[in-house]
């Protein structure tokens, strides 16, 4: 189960970059661009936006102050293909997969090539 501090205050974070640097600011201080190995943001409807800081070396960086910490689990990702699937229409997906050159004539290729359809599209080809 993932549990979070709902309480923690949440914090003033500025991101610019520039090519492949970026400047991290943490309520409004400089956190030191080789401390830092990767970055990723989330933001999920009804909360406040979550910053992720991959530590280059904890060995040589020393971290304080407070921050909010999360363990997170894989997301549950029924809710985002039901919203996706939710958005298809059934005569464009038909129409997609009878047109697919790879559709086949074995059973259920129509099926296979909907899902091959489906899927591409989630990832946006």
């Amino acid at each position: 189960m993932d549990q979070t501090n709902a309480t923690a205050p949440a914090r003033r974070v500025e991101i610019t970059t520039r090519g492949g640097r970026a400047d991290i600011e943490i309520d409004g201080r400089s956190i030191e661009p080789s401390a830092v190995k990767a970055y990723s943001v989330s933001h999920l409807a009804g909360e406040h936006p979550e910053v992720l800081l991959h530590v280059a070396d904890r060995n040589d960086t020393q971290w304080s102050g407070i921050a909010r910490v999360a363990v997170a689990g894989l997301p549950d990702p029924g809710p985002a293909a039901a919203v996706f699937l939710d958005a298809i229409d059934p005569e464009a997906l038909e129409g997609a997969a009878l047109s697919r050159p790879d559709l086949g004539t074995e059973p259920y290729s129509l099926t296979k090539a909907m899902l091959t359809q489906l899927g591409e599209w989630a990832r946006g080809l």
